[in-house]
C-alpha cells in the first residue's frame, strides 16, 4: 500500500507581466548585439541567430499582450466575484 498522498501547496502569487517582459527585454537587448556584431557572427558560420532573435521578440511581445489581457480578465472576474480560473 503506498503512503498517503501529501495535499498539494498553495500556487504562488506571480506577477507574469513582469516575468515576460523581462525576457521580452532579454531578447531584444541580444538582438541589438546580435545585429552589432552581425559579421563576426556570419564569418561564424552563425549569421541566422538574427531571425531566432527576432522571432523571439516577436513571441515575447505576444506573450506581454496575452498576460495583460489574461490579467485583465482575472481582475474584471475578481471585481464581478467570480471564481479565478
Amino acid at each position: 500500500m503506498p503512503p498517503p498522498r501529501r495535499p498539494d501547496p498553495e500556487p504562488l502569487e506571480t506577477d507574469d507581466v513582469k516575468v515576460v517582459l523581462v525576457g521580452t527585454i532579454a531578447w531584444f537587448v541580444a538582438l541589438v548585439l546580435a545585429l552589432v556584431f552581425h559579421a563576426r557572427l556570419s564569418e561564424a558560420g552563425n549569421g541566422s541567430w538574427v531571425w531566432t532573435l527576432l522571432a523571439g521578440c516577436f513571441l515575447g511581445l505576444v506573450g506581454v499582450r496575452y498576460v495583460l489581457r489574461r490579467r485583465a480578465a482575472l481582475r474584471r472576474d475578481a471585481d464581478r466575484g467570480d471564481a479565478p480560473l
